[in-house]
């Protein structure tokens, strides 16, 4: 007697296999530069797509979430979703936001310039009214924009009043470390980087006679009232370095939805996650480490809950003590 076919051959079954499994070759491609995905759901013949997973990076994702667009986000780092879920910054109200869990990555925000401006800190580019020559991050709508913006604020100016000042604010494409963009330190085209990831290029900035500017106790006070997290960067980010930094958090991947997405499909979400902990990368190694992914340390901040049926499957599973 022939064995009927197994029910993950179904053709409908068959087809999104084929497409996922396709898009996850793709993304890993390096040559392939369309790495960002959304997914959307719905029963077979069914004209409304019931469901929206968006592979976002950016605090513009959080919008969809919110609004229902998508149903599950990722963003890095945490810190903007905790805007969100206070209402601040940005954020004219609070929102219903839930963490499902967080892939660890400690990061921090680094203010470099070069030595010869003779900055000491950002409250001396107000005060000096400096023609600062600073490069940002060319994606405009990454999370680096807005923290910067908010800390400037913080300080009393802004980047356009750094333009007004005689200054220049470039919109660089890439990290840090790339070339068009640590390279013109050297080359004298700007004297500042404002960016993220500053364990890449932390020492690259040193060995340019950067300094990695501080942020002051009352200015950090009134970041972590927004929901900001402050965190040190230190030799463990840039060796060379020679003094520890008072500075902003850049840390986690929160993977999140809304409070009134079902338990049904969180539990789903989990259950996808546990299963496929070990085909996805992270910055460690080996598998996903979902019992660091559950609860908040300072590379996984969790200011944001989780949602209950998020906490009720890691908990199940022995990940929450």
């Amino acid at each position: 007697m022939e064995a009927p076919p197994r029910a993950h051959a179904r053709p409908v079954t068959t087809r999104s296999r084929l497409v996922l499994e396709m898009a996850s070759e793709l993304v890993g491609l390096e040559e392939w530069k369309d790495k960002q995905i959304k997914l959307y759901f719905r029963e077979q013949g069914d004209p409304r797509w019931n469901l929206c997973l968006f592979a976002s990076d950016a605090p513009s994702g959080i919008d969809e979430v919110i609004r229902g667009d998508a149903d599950l986000g990722i963003i890095n780092p945490v810190e903007p979703l905790t805007l969100a879920y206070r209402g601040t910054g940005p954020y004219k109200n609070p929102s219903p936001l839930r963490v499902i869990t967080t892939i660890p990555s400690a990061d921090q925000l680094g203010f470099a310039v070069t030595e010869k401006t003779g900055l000491n800190s950002l409250a001396d580019i107000r005060e000096r009214r400096f023609p600062l020559k600073v490069s940002l991050r060319g994606q405009r709508m990454h999370s680096v924009q807005p923290m910067v913006e908010n800390t400037l604020d913080a300080y009393g100016f802004s980047l356009d009043d750094i333009r007004s000042w005689g200054g220049e604010v470039r919109y660089d494409p890439g990290l840090p470390y790339a070339p068009n963009r640590i390279n013109a330190v050297e080359r004298g085209e700007i004297d500042a980087i404002f960016d993220e990831a500053v364990n890449a290029w932390g020492n690259m900035a040193l060995d340019l006679n950067m300094r990695f500017l501080p942020l002051e106790e009352p200015i950090l006070k009134k970041l972590e009232a927004l929901g900001y997290r402050r965190a040190l960067i230190t030799k463990a980010a840039a060796s060379k370095i020679t003094k520890d930094v008072m500075s902003l958090d850049f840390s986690g991947w929160a993977v999140y939805t809304r409070a009134d997405v079902s338990d049904e499909i969180v539990t789903f979400f989990c259950r996808g996650i546990e299963a496929r902990k070990d085909k996805v990368p992270w910055q460690g190694k080996g598998p996903l480490p979902i019992e660091r992914m559950c609860v908040d340390s300072p590379d996984t901040p969790m200011d944001v809950p989780l949602h209950p049926a998020a906490e009720h499957f890691w908990r199940e599973r022995g990940y929450i003590k």
